[in-house]
């Protein structure tokens, strides 16, 4: 469980030592992408410059919401897998099989594309006039809380033999859990070192959570039966069934 944290802090590690360069740097960068304006006004070319900066700095931390758990899930697949299997050990019921590499390196990419358009749509978000900031700051753990789950759960959705189309109707169906679990992860995650402590406790929750969507859609399936089962027993007892 310990070596879970270890992910955690090599991501958070790479991702300080981005922003504390960009930081550095960001006038510089600005200027760079600014040589047009190098003939205006001192006045105009500094405004220009600062809130090209700004942005510049802005969209970086909107990037690293998405980037530290991308890379920490990417860097992590297997401590985590060791940690998923010792917890589907320990609540029985399921012999986990071996995960196909190709398919994990598939899923491995989506969650990299997936994660740079939710970025680019919070960073978008937040550019709206007088509300972006408020709406960027609701936006951004929704969608990240929702990579969270989608990605924590695919582990054992796959072991079981169920596909990418199937793990996103089975999260649909329980949509409130799925953000629910997905959010309260997120809001751990930015607390400095939170992410680090709660790793290897979210990997066993989205465990959890994956066998009761299971258990839920089995359940919503019975059910369902057992109505049509109903309607076609009281349809051939029926004296004078509709025309």
């Amino acid at each position: 469980m310990a070596l879970g944290m270890v992910p955690a802090l090599i991501a958070g590690s790479l991702i300080a030592g981005v922003l504390i360069t960009l930081g550095l740097n960001v006038d510089a960068l600005a200027q760079a992408i600014t040589p047009f304006a190098d003939g205006w006004a001192e006045r105009d070319r500094s405004v220009l410059r600062t809130l090209l900066a700004l942005v510049i700095v802005a969209g970086a931390i909107t990037a690293t919401v998405y980037t530290f758990t991308t890379l920490t899930l990417l860097i992590g697949d297997p401590f985590y897998e060791r940690i998923w299997r010792a917890a589907e050990e320990d609540l029985g019921g399921f012999a986990p099989s071996p995960l196909r590499f190709w398919r994990s390196v598939g899923d491995g990419v989506l969650l990299v594309l997936r994660a740079l358009g939710y970025a680019l749509t919070t960073w978008l978000v937040g550019l709206i006039p007088v509300i972006g900031s408020v709406a960027a700051a609701i936006v951004g753990p929704v969608l990240a809380g929702h990579l969270i789950a989608r990605e924590l759960t695919s582990r054992p959705f796959q072991a079981r033999g169920i596909d990418l189309t199937g793990r996103g109707r089975l999260l649909r169906g329980s949509r409130a859990r799925e953000l629910g679990f997905g959010i309260a992860t997120q809001l751990i995650f930015l607390i400095p070192g939170g992410a680090i402590a709660v790793m290897p406790a979210a990997v066993v929750g989205a465990t959890r959570l994956a066998r009761e969507v299971l258990e839920r859609a089995e359940q919503g399936r019975a059910e369902q039966g057992r109505g049509e089962q109903g309607a076609a027993e009281q349809s051939s007892t029926d004296p004078n069934p509709a025309a």
